[in-house]
């Protein structure tokens, strides 16, 4: 008996000891886990590690998990939380390619810029990317990739168009929700950026987008909206900016009201590294995570809460938040990641998608692609070091790049010399002198040759490559970065130097009888009205990472058709640019304000709508065969709740290829302004042989048909005909039909948020006439 009392008194003793053992996470509810922590781990799991992440403390435990990922979030071992790692990745995983003290490389695939994503047209190529992109994320030890960047390209002087899509949101929407879905896929996160109007890096920390609400609903929030709405990211990243007089991060409106109520939005929101001012603010606002945090912002929070500025309950609802995204990640799963992903099957991803997102801008007199062509003379110091992507959170360090010499040498072509040896001469004295200069994260001599002028050529370089050579080819090229905007004259127009060599290029091989080509190697539009009458051909290579150079010999040599069209308009000069008068703001010499004045027009929105000519128009790209539109088919006449369209496609070339079809919809102009047309749809044939069809399907709904009214906060489609055009272009339209809507609909009330905080006087259609 006494034996069986005194157990029970053991028992009764443990007891207590066992309820009151710290949960973890995991295995126990989040507010428990939540309840567990002190004041002081509560503040320091909303912030990064700071400094810790990428240095290791003189004392203590290594904090440095993955040498050269951008940030660590805070880890609690006592509690289950395991610290994760956030790295850039836009273009592709951004780390250290060299860690110390490290059993092997760290190399990552350079993967085509967003700009050359979106000129792809093609949804599943772009997740085909995100998955291989996810699965590097995924084995050199990370969690989230920071990315996909999908800011709207408003102005081509933004440093930072290189990582963004489209002018078109709709495009960047749907680019981005692919990417995304295709990163997750791999058991990796996304962090969509830079939420919102991140359209300008400078003074981009403190600058004031002003901008009307329609003009942020239809255009620089949709496709944040399409992205959060289609694809679930784990998280999503604020932006350095204000809008209407607040900084994003610190935005209750933008962050709760919009991304969270209206949109459903349930993941982690997390700052751009040292964003905002005010980080009480920032909690308040449900910007969760705070990166890469300091002391200073912890000693501030700690204050805020202890002298009641901070409810410790809205502390605890953010860690919550935090937590439910650790859960999700690898780290916590304990993943075993290996340090090897297949760098080879990725470069082939990275190549294919190279491929479809190049662009053929001309093409006279079938000089692409090449006949009859075995010697070529290379023009140009790009073609000797093809870039890659832009600097900044965008690079990516890869094992190794090819140039467009490589490309072409590679294909079996011969590149002439002294032609040859002058260009690769000159470029090793240059890289030289710079021969201790690291490689990685903006080391001189990985962008030295990009950064430099154009090499002159003498007379008789020039007639001595002629005689040589069967053919020309030159390439220009632009290099653009995060950190700085661009000048209307050193980048937008070409220099003396890349006209001359154009004009005297194109000189001596015509009076030969031979071809000239130009590849563009570059992040964004530049100006191309005035020398592109000198060469037979332009070709749009934009920044396709490390396999640039493959991509563009296979489609120069004609084993793969060109299929690419571009996501932005090429203006005729940089002055019709509808925000050019404004860019970057006011005072133009330090903008405080930067007042949008183009409203709802940007891009082709504005070009189409005021009949301005582009030099090249949005969706524009020509290939080695030709299409035939027909059979262009409605489900109704009469719009009720969705509607089918329908188009049949067929190659009626010569050779394979793929076509990108695009939908644009005129809308009735009844009580409120709208574009003369629209994009609302988009598809990318698959490879078709010569008299193959494929019809293609695209269903609009009642969103699409609508136009944000401002002053009833509303989504509302008017009543009237709406005209379906489909075309290769926004000026190429190949087949017209309409339908009516017999009332007007309010599609989705919304609230009434993000009010200017000052005047902004909107570009009208009423103006032009």
């Amino acid at each position: 008996m006494r034996k069986r009392n005194l157990f029970l008194v053991l028992c009764l003793l443990a007891g207590p000891v066992f309820s009151q053992s710290v949960p973890q996470l995991g295995s126990n509810r989040i507010k428990d886990v939540v309840a567990a922590m002190t004041l002081e781990e509560k503040v320091k799991i909303v912030m990064g590690l700071g400094g810790d992440t990428w240095t290791n403390p003189k004392e203590g435990k290594p904090t440095v998990i993955v040498q050269g990922a951008a940030g660590c979030t805070y880890g609690i071992a006592r509690l289950g939380i395991p610290p994760t790692v956030l790295a850039d990745g836009p273009a592709g995983l951004r780390i250290v390619a060299n860690p110390d003290n490290a059993d092997g490389t760290r190399y990552c695939t350079a993967f085509p810029t967003a700009t050359a994503m979106a000129s792809t047209w093609n949804t599943e190529m772009e997740e085909n990317v995100g998955k291989a992109m996810g699965k590097e994320v995924l084995e050199y030890g990370c969690d989230v990739l920071l990315a996909p960047a999908m800011n709207i390209q408003r102005n081509p002087l933004n440093g930072r168009n290189f990582e963004y899509f489209s002018e078109d949101p709709f495009v960047a929407g749907k680019m981005a929700a692919s990417f995304v879905r295709g990163v997750q896929s791999q058991g990796a996160g996304t962090s969509v950026k830079h939420f919102a109007a991140n359209n300008q890096e400078t003074n981009r920390g403190s600058v004031n987008e002003v901008i009307s609400q329609r003009a942020l609903r239809e255009i620089y929030l949709r496709g944040f909206e399409i992205a959060i709405k289609e694809s679930n990211p784990w998280t999503v990243m604020t932006s350095y900016n204000r809008i209407n007089g607040f900084h994003t991060a610190e935005n209750y409106d933008l962050l709760t009201t919009i991304l969270r109520q209206e949109w459903g939005f349930k993941g982690m929101v997390t700052t751009d590294w040292t964003s905002g001012t005010d980080w009480v603010n920032q909690m308040h606002a449900g910007n969760e995570m705070i990166m890469p945090g300091d002391k200073k912002q912890a000693e501030e929070l700690l204050k805020a809460v202890r002298d009641g500025r901070l409810d410790e309950k809205v502390l605890d609802e953010n860690i919550s938040c935090i937590l439910e995204y650790i859960m999700k990640t690898p780290s916590f799963k304990n993943y075993k990641y290996s340090n090897k992903p297949n760098l080879e099957t990725n470069a082939l991803v990275a190549l294919h998608a190279a491929e479809e997102g190049m662009v053929l801008l001309k093409n006279e007199n079938e000089a692409l692609p090449f006949k009859k062509v075995k010697k070529v003379a290379l023009f140009g110091k790009t073609s000797y070091h093809f870039i890659t992507g832009g600097t900044g959170s965008g690079e990516v360090n890869y094992k190794h790049a090819v140039s467009l010499q490589e490309g072409l040498e590679n294909a079996k072509y011969k590149l002439v010399s002294p032609l040859k040896d002058y260009y690769v001469n000159i470029i090793d004295s240059v890289l030289g002198k710079l021969k201790n200069a690291t490689k990685e994260f903006g080391g001189d001599k990985k962008f030295a040759i990009d950064k430099m002028i154009e090499i002159n050529l003498s007379d008789n370089l020039i007639d001595a490559s002629v005689k040589a050579s069967d053919i020309a080819v030159i390439t220009l090229g632009r290099t653009t970065g995060e950190g700085w905007d661009r000048k209307e004259n050193d980048y937008f127009v070409l220099s003396n130097a890349e006209q001359e060599m154009i004009r005297k290029v194109c000189k001596a091989y015509h009076a030969a009888k031979k071809k000239v080509v130009v590849v563009l190697n570059i992040g964004g539009p530049i100006e191309t009205e005035s020398w592109k009458n000198y060469p037979d051909a332009i070709f749009l290579a934009w920044q396709t990472g490390q396999e640039g150079g493959n991509a563009v010999a296979n489609i120069l040599s004609g084993k793969v058709n060109p299929s690419g069209k571009t996501a932005q308009t090429f203006p005729v000069k940089y002055a019709d640019v509808p925000s050019s008068s404004t860019f970057p703001g006011e005072p133009a010499e330090n903008p405080i304000n930067s007042f949008y004045n183009d409203g709802i027009y940007v891009g082709y929105r504005y070009y189409d709508s005021f009949n301005i000519k582009p030099s090249y128009e949005f969706g524009y790209g020509l290939s080695y065969t030709t299409f035939k539109y027909s059979d262009l088919k409605l489900s109704s006449t009469t719009f009720s709740n969705k509607m089918n369209v329908t188009v049949t496609i067929t190659n009626a070339g010569k050779v394979a290829g793929k076509e990108v079809v695009q939908l644009y919809l005129s809308a009735p102009q009844n009580k409120i302004e709208k574009p003369v047309q629209e994009l609302k749809g988009f598809a990318k044939t698959r490879l078709l042989k010569p008299n193959e069809s494929q019809i293609l399907t695209f269903t609009l709904d009642e969103r699409a048909l609508s136009s944000y009214w401002s002053g009833i906060s509303s989504w509302v489609a008017d009543a009237g005909k709406y005209e379906v055009k489909i075309g290769t272009s926004s000026r190429d339209i190949k087949a017209t039909t309409s339908f009516n809507l017999d009332k007007s609909i309010v599609v989705e009330k919304e609230h009434y948020v993000l009010q200017p905080d000052r005047y902004v006087k909107e570009i009208s259609i009423t103006d032009k006439k």
